[in-house]
Order: structure tokens, then sequence, then C-alpha cells
């Protein structure tokens, strides 16, 4: 079986990468697999950036076809804030929480029809002579109060267009055929299955 190496340390998103990822038949390995990766550092300044350092990172390290992914919430009426720092949006260390308090109160009095936002994620392919990368974007609007329990991050405070729900509120299949995510592995998976299988 052919083997590939989620490059992130986010469980949440290893989890949801590898439900997309079943129909493949890959043996996908996570980080844990592998004794002393380095610290993936996202300082790049854009989802590109990030993706492609942590991916050439991880397949330098473990010689295995590597996928990265980096992603965030994009709000309009913040010039596309947090962006790159939504996981730090509140500082280093911030929790999922403190994210979603900040960014609620810098939106505090603005109309629902000003609080237009997109969650996107770019994932980055790097392996033996190939970089590849995709992208997704999901459209939606953040409402007032978080809402829901599913998910993580962003996702109880983000309502997708179409959609009376948080994507916290939607089961994992309901968010895996919708989401930002879903739909860079989707495209992403052209490139897998020239390069990987």
């Amino acid at each position: 079986m052919n083997k590939l190496v989620l490059a992130t340390n986010n469980g949440h998103k290893t989890r949801e990468i590898q439900e997309l990822l079943a129909d493949l038949g890959l043996e996908i390995l996570t980080l844990a697999d592998f004794q002393g990766v380095p610290p993936l550092i996202e300082d790049g300044l854009t989802f590109r950036d990030n993706a492609l350092k942590k991916a050439r990172t991880v397949y330098h390290h473990t010689k295995l076809p590597a996928l990265a992914d980096d992603s965030g919430l994009e709000v309009f009426y913040l010039n596309m804030r947090p962006g790159v720092r939504s996981a730090r949006y509140a500082g280093e260390r911030a929790t999922d929480e403190m994210n979603n308090r900040k960014l609620l109160a810098e939106l505090r009095g603005v109309p629902p029809r000003r609080r237009g936002a997109q969650f996107r994620s770019v994932l980055a392919l790097v392996g033996p002579g190939y970089e590849d990368v995709a992208e997704g974007i999901c459209r939606g609007k953040v409402i007032e109060a978080p809402r829901g329990t599913n998910g993580f991050g962003y996702d109880p405070i983000f309502v997708p267009d179409g959609y009376g729900q948080t994507y916290a509120e939607l089961s994992s299949e309901e968010k895996n055929k919708i989401s930002h995510r879903a739909r860079s592995v989707v495209a992403m998976k052209e490139f897998l299955k020239k390069r990987v299988l």
C-alpha cells in the first residue's frame, strides 16, 4: 500500500483529511509515526507559503510524500483577517475560544449583511521531484455568538452560504461535503492519483 504522511500536529485536521481520503486506499501516516520531525514553522505570508514549507519539512525528514494543509478564516469587513494568523489571532498560545472571542469583539455591532467571510484551505503535496498545490474555499458569514459543539477553530461562529447551521452544528459527513478542506482535498486527489497511487 502506498504511503502518505500528513504534515500536521492538529488532530482535528488529521481526522478530517483521513476521512476525505479514505476512498483512495492509501496508508496515511501522521507525525506521531516518526521520531524527531523538526517543528513545523508557520511564518509565511500566505496559506500557500505555510503549506509548502510544512510539506517540504516533513518530506525531507521522512523521505515519503507529505501532504500539508494551511487554512483559516478570512473576514471581508476586516480586510481578510484573521487569515494566515487564524490559529494565533488572539496570541501565540491562544485557544479556539480566545480567537473566537477576539473576532466577535471586533465585529460587535457590524450588521449581518456586512459579516461575510470565507474559509480557505490550501493543501501542498511534496514528494520526489514534485510540489503540487490545491485550494478550496467555502463562503458564508460570521454570526454573533457561537453555536454547536462539533468541529474546531472558528466552526461555531461560521454559517456557510445556503445553510442555517454553523460548521459546528453540522455532522462531520455534512461538513465534509461542503467545507473548504473538502474542496481542497477533492482538487488534491487528482495530484495524489498521479503522484502517489
